[in-house]
């Protein structure tokens, strides 16, 4: 079976859908209804933004959304999922390349998600942390007996797990996972703790924004980060996209389960190849490329 997996923050690059707008039109109509619908030129950060304007949450995660969902309408008849999943803000991208979610409440929801977890990292310091070369249960043992918030957060691959919380926290945690043989414990650049309970302002004020949206019967199922589990259920959908700013992306989870029932080509929609690393890392044995415009 054919799955789509499409990324989140972190994959954007300067110059990123330029190629997308330049050879197809309906590309061009699309990047332009999300500037008018964002209310500023994120075209142009995205073709010609430097690395630091692309960092900002508020533009990073609707032009990583933007690449992903261009590039999965461009697709045309040749995009045919049997099964989508996102990693974190990807998920988004996943729910409107399935269906779910038009393309305008997609890039709405992306916005006002950007903005609400920016609010809430302004609110109170801190960050995320990546541990490599350890058992998930020897790092959730460790961030369960530190003071402070700290918790796990990105279920990325077998020996990577990325954890998140207060700056004091993470820091303990890093030092005591090293005593503990982690190959590296490294705080990440990020702006805060996202996928922490520090996140519960942003998951309220997005709670409102889903709950208000139309949410329609995908055509295929969605591997949600919150369950790691098929999903087709409008409202249970809604349910666990709410719930996911504050609960880990099950990531390994998810693609561990999609290859349990049946996925055996894996295809990244959007920019950079990280999920296609993690897919080499996860499982060997299913095939995992990138979508582009030549298929």
């Amino acid at each position: 079976m054919k799955a789509y997996i499409f990324p989140g923050q972190g994959a954007q690059f300067s110059g990123m859908g330029l190629d997308l707008y330049e050879k197809s039109p309906l590309a061009q109509e699309l990047f332009e209804k999300a500037n008018d619908i964002l209310g500023f030129s994120i075209t142009d950060i995205m073709f010609e933004g430097t690395d630091e304007a692309l960092k900002q949450t508020k533009v990073t995660q609707p032009a990583i959304f933007l690449h992903s969902v261009v590039l999965a309408k461009v697709l045309g008849d040749s995009f045919q999922p049997e099964m989508v999943a996102g990693h974190s803000l990807g998920e988004l991208s996943a729910l409107v390349a399935n269906g779910a979610l038009s393309f305008e409440d997609g890039l709405t929801l992306v916005s006002k998600r950007a903005l609400a977890m920016q609010k809430a990292c302004e609110m109170q310091e801190s960050t995320m942390a990546a541990v490599l070369g350890l058992e998930d249960k020897v790092v959730e043992d460790v961030c369960n007996e530190i003071d402070g918030v700290v918790v796990a957060a990105n279920y990325n691959c077998p020996g990577q797990l990325v954890i998140s919380g207060e700056i004091e926290a993470i820091n303990k945690a890093c030092e005591v996972l090293k005593e503990k043989g982690a190959k590296r414990a490294l705080v990440l650049p990020v702006g805060g703790a996202f996928h922490s309970p520090l996140m519960e302002p942003a998951r309220e004020e997005l709670a409102a924004a889903i709950e208000a949206t139309t949410f329609s019967t995908p055509t295929c199922p969605v591997y949600q980060n919150v369950t790691a589990s098929a999903v087709t259920d409008p409202e249970e959908i809604k349910k666990n996209l709410i719930a996911q700013l504050t609960a880990p992306v099950r990531w390994t989870q998810s693609i561990q389960q999609m290859i349990t029932d049946g996925g055996s080509e894996f295809i990244e929609v959007g920019p950079g190849k990280v999920l296609q690393g993690l897919m080499r890392k996860i499982d060997r044995s299913v095939t995992a490329s990138g979508a582009s415009l030549e298929e």
